[in-house]
């Protein structure tokens, strides 16, 4: 499965299929305050971007993929800033 779910993330892996909608959304309806790593994935589907803009999740990190990574923030808005220490 392209998602790791940890207690409060969901960690993209590779690439995203529409099989992964569905869970990606149970899990941000259960996780209200989820945060979203993108870093590690290659290709998003429509229906888990359609997830992304409907829920509006906290982005913990965007793609490494440089097409993602350019279009991605102008549509699901900035990434979380860590507070410098």
């Amino acid at each position: 499965m392209p998602f790791k779910f940890a207690k409060n993330a969901a960690i993209a892996q590779d690439t995203c299929t529409v099989e992964d909608a569905l869970p990606l959304l149970e899990f941000l309806q259960a996780h209200r305050g989820a945060r979203i790593d993108l870093a590690a994935c290659t290709h998003l589907h429509t229906a888990v971007l359609q997830v992304l803009l409907a829920v509006r999740p906290t982005l913990s990190a965007l793609p490494r993929e440089a097409f993602l990574a350019r279009w991605l923030p102008q549509a699901l808005g900035p990434v979380e800033r860590k507070a410098a220490k």
